[in-house]
């Protein structure tokens, strides 16, 4: 390493320049340090404006269905990434901020003080070097004007000696005079090599120790500047590949999101979005009119469905049969939006009631989770009264049982709706409800309950009987079938399909339906259709609808209760 204090030499004229160089360096360097302020803004803003845009494209609530496909999935991950990317510029800018920006301002701040420190030891040590040559001068300048009044006090003697026209005393005065000018010479003489001798001391020391010792402590604070800028840089260097990995993991997941989007994938999404599920419709018969009108023209028409049927055929699929009503108990519980969904074509009619029937049945697994919790804690507070009042735990049981029941009537229409649909795409048509193979719905699963009375949630209307009502063919398809009161001959005889045992007792209030006791053993004549409601015949012969909640059944063709 150079020294500067070896140079003392060639910088002796340069001191304020090298004050001045040092002056600069550290302005230099709170330069990088506003330098990386800048940087830290700039960092932190384009964070907020990645995150900004990231969010102006995140898909709203009416569009969240076309991001399905893989292209806007593959967006939507790439969207992610740019977020994380954006977290890390965030990274930078606080590192940035903490680590270097605080670190140069203090070192700055210190330098100053170094150097400040420095330069008033030298501006001390050039004063004294300027005060030391200063009394040389002073000192060089008497003798020089003692000397020449010491010659001439000697060459006044000399006349005044060689004048005979003097007297005595006059020239014992001039020698007086000249020897004492002459010894004035001698002291000034003696006092200006005493001032040389210390001007030359205090000028080798300052050249020697003052000022190098000054350009030391200003060569260690232009040093340390130099090394604090080397270690800036290098730090920012290292702020910036610590954020590297998670940079290119960002730039790997755009990767991986690209490799994602696949067209074929998003072809069969689109074709599965909107199939409609109809069949083919079948050629179009030629109408000769030559031969006069078709009898076959004018008893066909095209469906919406694309399918061709007969104009008199009945709207259930077939004429003359008997079509059972069970509006009754259905308007108990309200009305859905049947209707509505039949307007869809069958596939995505299918798709949308497969997906609901998914969250119903997650509903129910948590309505059933909570209702086994509340059974163990009424048995413990039916133990240990002192822990708790079963009487709450009841309440909250029925009120479980109640929402058990609608979530199962809500699921068995859809069901049956998922039938219909599926049956629609296979071109074959129902016969009602009671085609359906589905087994019943398993009912709400019972407590033990030590002879409390339960509530029933609802009894079925007045409309809730053995009623059927029959379709006379039509001839004009615009005209709606009217129902009729059917002949008693045509009553249905519902054949034995399963037992049930009453968990709760039950008190009938309206027709339709048939009171039972606890434990009560009967029969199923006709599973819950979706209403909360089953068709079971007492051991006395009588019939009617008892709530499904409040027994546990078993079919003939399962295997298990």
């Amino acid at each position: 390493m150079i020294a500067w204090h070896k140079l003392q030499a060639s910088l002796k004229d340069k001191y304020d320049c090298v004050g001045k160089h040092t002056e600069k360096g550290i302005d230099f360097l709170d330069k990088y340090s506003n330098f990386l302020k800048k940087r830290c803004d700039i960092e932190g803003n384009y964070a907020n404006e990645l995150k900004r845009l990231v969010k102006n494209f995140q898909p709203k609530k009416k569009e969240e269905d076309d991001y399905q496909f893989t292209a806007a999935q593959g967006f939507l991950n790439m969207l992610k990434e740019v977020h994380d990317m954006a977290g890390q510029h965030e990274v930078i800018a606080e590192n940035t901020q903490q680590q270097l920006i605080v670190d140069i301002q203090k070192c700055v701040i210190e330098l100053k003080q170094e150097r400040k420190k420095a330069l008033v030891e030298g501006s001390k040590v050039q004063d004294q070097l300027k005060n030391v040559l200063r009394q040389l001068e002073n000192s060089k300048k008497n003798y020089e004007k003692k000397f020449l009044d010491s010659e001439r006090a000697l060459e006044a003697f000399k006349r005044a000696d060689a004048d005979i026209n003097l007297s005595r005393a006059d020239v014992e005065k001039t020698r007086s005079t000249s020897m004492r000018r002459q010894q004035e010479c001698e002291d000034s003489k003696n006092e200006y090599a005493s001032q040389l001798q210390t001007t030359n001391k205090f000028q080798h020391e300052y050249y020697t120790q003052h000022m190098p010792q000054v350009f030391k402590q200003l060569q260690d604070v232009d040093e340390r500047r130099i090394t604090k800028m080397k270690m800036a840089i290098e730090g920012s260097a290292g702020i910036e590949n610590n954020v590297l990995p998670i940079i290119k993991s960002c730039i790997d997941g755009m990767n991986k999101a690209a490799a994602g989007v696949n067209h074929d994938e998003d072809t069969r999404l689109v074709i599965e979005k909107y199939r409609t599920g109809f069949q083919i419709p079948g050629p179009i018969p030629f109408e000769d009119l030559s031969n006069g009108p078709s009898a076959n023209s004018n008893n066909v028409i095209n469906t919406p469905d694309n399918r061709t049927v007969s104009k008199n055929s009945n709207k259930a699929g077939t004429i003359g049969k008997k079509k059972k009503n069970r509006s009754g108990i259905l308007k108990i519980f309200g009305t859905t939006n049947d209707d509505q969904q039949k307007d869809e074509p069958p596939a995505q009619r299918k798709a949308k009631l497969l997906k609901k029937i998914d969250e119903i049945r997650g509903k129910i697994e948590h309505e059933t989770n909570e209702r086994e919790g509340m059974i163990k804690m009424k048995e413990v507070f039916t133990n240990n009264n002192q822990l708790g009042d079963p009487n709450t735990i009841i309440k909250q049981l029925e009120k479980n049982a109640e929402t058990l029941n609608q979530l199962q009537s809500e699921l068995k229409k859809i069901q049956d709706a998922l039938m219909e649909a599926e049956n629609e795409m296979s071109g074959t048509t129902t016969l009602g409800r009671h085609g359906s193979d589905d087994s019943m719905t398993p009912s709400v699963t019972s407590i033990d309950s030590n002879n409390v009375q339960v509530s029933a949630p609802g009894t079925p209307s007045q409309l809730h009987q053995n009623q059927e009502e029959y379709y006379e063919p039509v001839e004009d398809p615009a005209q709606e079938p009217e129902p009729f009161t059917p002949d008693p001959e045509f009553d249905v005889e519902y054949p034995v399909i399963g037992s049930c045992r009453a968990l709760y007792p039950f008190e009938a209030v309206n027709e339709g339906s048939v009171s039972m006791t606890e434990n009560e053993e009967m029969s199923v004549l006709e599973q819950d259709q979706g209403d909360g409601w089953t068709r079971v015949r007492r051991s006395n012969n009588e019939e009617g609808f008892v709530p499904t909640s409040y027994i546990q059944c078993h079919f003939y063709d399962q295997d298990a209760v």
